[in-house]
């Protein structure tokens, strides 16, 4: 009775996650099911190193709030749209005033922009590695990970911070330049007709420059190469996963556009969630997307590179291998050379509280020492019956199969050396 009370105890503070079967199922077997893995079970690292990420962006964000006062104050001080003559000085033109200052302030903005972005590479380079690394399902230390990211990582950063803001900066004064062409009423209507061409263009390399931007800091992440070569697969990668970027970018940019919508309750919102998690979470979106595509695509060609890190099948095998992967070869070949082992080739009941040894009085007779052997007995049978009921499962089935074969391959090899050896007229040993 109090061996029932002491199981019933056991199970109730551990629960059901002493079972094999739960142990197994709680593990990711996609990418949806590892960000999710990932972003419940690593929040408050996600947002410690959120936080890291934010205080090399306060310059960036400095300057894009400068951007919004400036911009606000050219509507308060100059008359544009009012009554001339009612509260301010009569003006000869202010026809393409407004223009004219919204290019000064565009082109003072992006320069600043330009100029942030090398502290803000900081940042990213130690955030995107510590992301990595969490969809990669490795052990993290948040702060000391970061700042090897940023030793890694901070050229490549550096390189995709200024790809993107040079193309913002020369698009944006392109199309604040159109805008106070058409403004000024000079142009004729095939002039204004190429202005609109122009920046509709403008627009379009702004969002590629964009998406390309995303790849780079995958890339950059995961592999190492140089900035043209960077450029090149970035822009491939956009191309032939357009769609799923697409998806996955907006994905990734949820927080900041509920800043964009409007609206005070939404605008207080999109600023907690990025002050919280939202740069990381956007990151580790990305990633978790990229890493599928390289798996996909990129690392089954690669020798020796990792495919479906921290992904599981669900007989419980991992799927860093594919068969035509050259890491599949190596996996094959450690798991060979340490031998079949007999842990992993048969099924072993998970301990559980259903069967228990019996447990001598102090005072015990030869009916106690038979109850004993026949609790030892019921252990041995319920064990023997639970290796005969899975023996055909999945994953003992390929685990075994692999050494079957070898040893087939073994004996193979030793029967053709035989026959040689057969062939072959004895030596005569001479003194």
């Amino acid at each position: 009775m109090a061996q029932q009370k002491k199981g019933l105890i056991a199970r109730m503070l551990e629960g059901k996650e002493k079972s094999e079967e739960y142990a197994r199922s709680t593990l990711p077997t996609n990418r949806w099911q590892l960000f999710w893995d990932i972003f419940k079970g690593n929040f408050w690292k996600i947002v410690k190193v959120n936080l890291l990420i934010l205080v090399f962006f306060i310059p960036l964000l400095a300057v894009l709030a400068l951007n919004w006062i400036l911009t606000q104050n050219n509507g308060l001080l100059y008359p544009f749209g009012a009554n001339l003559g009612v509260g301010y000085p009569a003006s000869p033109n202010l026809q393409g005033t407004s223009e004219w200052l919204t290019m000064q302030t565009g082109f003072i903005t992006y320069i600043g922009i330009m100029l942030t972005s090398v502290i803000a590479a900081v940042g990213l380079s130690g955030g995107m590695y510590v992301v990595r690394n969490m969809v990669w399902t490795e052990g993290i230390f948040v702060t000391n990970d970061f700042w090897r990211g940023v030793k890694l990582n901070f050229k490549n950063a550096l390189q995709t911070a200024l790809f993107f803001t040079i193309i913002l900066f020369l698009c944006q004064t392109l199309i604040h330049m159109s805008d106070l062409n058409m403004a000024s009423g000079l142009t004729s209507k095939g002039q204004m007709t190429w202005l609109r061409i122009s920046q509709g263009v403008s627009y379009l390399m702004i969002t590629l420059a964009a998406l390309m931007s995303l790849w780079m800091i995958a890339l950059g992440v995961n592999y190492k190469m140089t900035f043209l070569v960077m450029v090149k697969n970035s822009f491939l990668m956009m191309i032939g996963t357009f769609p799923q970027t697409i998806f996955f970018a907006v994905l990734a940019a949820i927080p900041f556009a509920l800043l964009l919508i409007g609206g005070s309750m939404l605008t207080a919102i999109g600023v907690i969630i990025i002050a919280l998690f939202g740069l990381a979470y956007a990151l580790l979106v990305w990633l978790d997307f990229a890493q599928w595509v390289f798996d996909k695509f990129i690392n089954p060609k690669i020798q020796g590179a990792k495919v479906g890190r921290g992904i599981y099948n669900r007989d419980g095998s991992s799927q860093l291998t594919g068969d035509d992967s050259a890491s599949s070869i190596e996996y094959q070949r450690i798991i060979l050379s340490h031998g079949r082992s007999r842990l992993v080739a048969r099924p072993i009941k998970p301990i559980d509280d259903s069967l228990q040894v019996y447990e001598l009085p102090q005072s015990f007779t030869r009916e106690d020492l038979k109850k004993l052997r026949e609790s030892k007995q019921n252990i041995v049978e319920d064990s023997e019956a639970y290796a005969e009921e899975h023996k055909n499962d999945l994953r003992y089935v390929e685990y075994n199969k692999q050494f079957d074969e070898r040893e087939r391959a073994l004996q193979e090899e030793d029967m053709k050396g035989k026959k040689k050896r057969a062939k072959k007229p004895p030596k005569i040993l001479r003194d």
